[in-house]
């Protein structure tokens, strides 16, 4: 498919955060076997779990960079539960591109991939260097083992969904369900 004008041409020409971000970083990749296209995307997050960077690098078509350097701009200065909702968002992301990004669904997926997977390297190192007295289960939203565990006895939850309803936790990049999972089941008695 050639771009000849629209948002993804004029993006891909004013291109914005190709690179890589400062260190430390967290890195997530993404790949299409159908198209060969790969992503790569880098950020740099501050103590408030704050994006203050967030870099790409992808061979690809026009659509994908015009994808990353839109999701890699629209993403700092926000937490990182708030960079996942919005990588989960693909029609919003989608029609932010232009017509010529309405048939090119995989370019926008492998780009919130690469996102979504950044985020969740974050959120498995603050799982790994928390000191907290609970267990920190989702980083995104800051949501430890024991208010999990409180608010599925206290309101009776039988699934990840409700315990996201009930406390946020999961509502980011999703890293943490198989932890929601485990204490669904063990607090259950399943």
């Amino acid at each position: 498919m050639r771009v000849d004008a629209g948002l993804a041409a004029e993006q891909f020409s004013n291109l914005k955060n190709v690179g890589e971000a400062a260190t430390p970083n967290f890195t997530g990749r993404s790949a299409s076997f159908a198209c060969g296209a790969v992503a790569r995307v880098s950020l740099h997050i501050d103590d408030a779990q704050r994006i203050d960077d967030a870099k790409f690098k992808v061979a690809g078509c026009t659509v994908l960079v015009a994808a990353l350097s839109v999701l890699t701009e629209q993403v700092k200065n926000k937490t990182t539960a708030e960079a996942a909702v919005l990588a989960e968002d693909l029609e919003t992301i989608e029609s932010g591109l232009g017509p010529e990004a309405a048939d090119r669904g995989d370019c926008v997926l492998l780009a919130s991939e690469a996102l979504l997977e950044a985020i969740r390297a974050y959120s498995d190192s603050a799982r790994d260097q928390w000191d907290g007295d609970d267990a920190l289960i989702c980083t995104c939203f800051g949501v430890s083992e024991r208010t999990i565990e409180n608010e599925i006895q206290t309101k009776h939850l039988n699934s990840i969904a409700s315990v996201t309803r009930a406390c946020n936790a999961g509502a980011g990049c999703r890293s943490c369900y198989p932890l929601i999972e485990e204490i669904l089941e063990e607090v259950n008695g399943k």
